[in-house]
């Protein structure tokens, strides 16, 4: 598994922490920046995630703000990318097993870095359902086809 991670300057302080439980864990990881708690914009770190989630380079990638939302709502912005801001185990579960998510979103602000490793300890250990899913995804694809030219 070769995980991309990126955050802004709201989410600097918990993409170190997950770096270190990745190294830890032995996780083959790069960190898109940014590299200090200087102000950012959101859109260019996930953008940088996705475009290598899209181009095969990684195969799930972790975005990071002080909500989740900006980073997310930017992710979802790209063709192939289904992304979900997750705040529990239980919504890591669900989007992993449902959704089959290949980018995860955190909001710093509102999650632990302790429960922000244990959302991303379910997301790894969570296999995709597939079956009735794979006909919503299908569903999606075609939304993608319609709408992103």
């Amino acid at each position: 598994m070769k995980i991309a991670i990126g955050a802004d300057h709201g989410g600097y302080k918990l993409k170190e922490e997950i770096k270190k439980y990745l190294k830890e864990e032995e996780i083959e990881y790069i960190d898109f920046g940014t590299n200090s708690e200087e102000r950012v914009d959101y859109p260019v770190i996930a953008k940088e995630v996705c475009k290598s989630i899209q181009n095969n380079e990684f195969d799930f990638g972790i975005i990071i703000c002080k909500t989740g939302y900006g980073m997310s709502i930017v992710a979802n912005k790209f063709k192939g990318i289904r992304c979900a801001t997750c705040y529990n185990e239980q919504s890591a579960k669900f989007a992993k097993a449902h959704n089959n998510i290949n980018v995860l979103a955190l909001g710093a602000e509102y999650i632990s870095t302790n429960e922000a490793i244990c959302i991303l300890r379910m997301i790894l250990a969570t296999e995709f359902e597939g079956e009735r899913h794979n006909i919503r995804l299908n569903m999606i694809k075609e939304i993608e086809k319609e709408n992103m030219k």
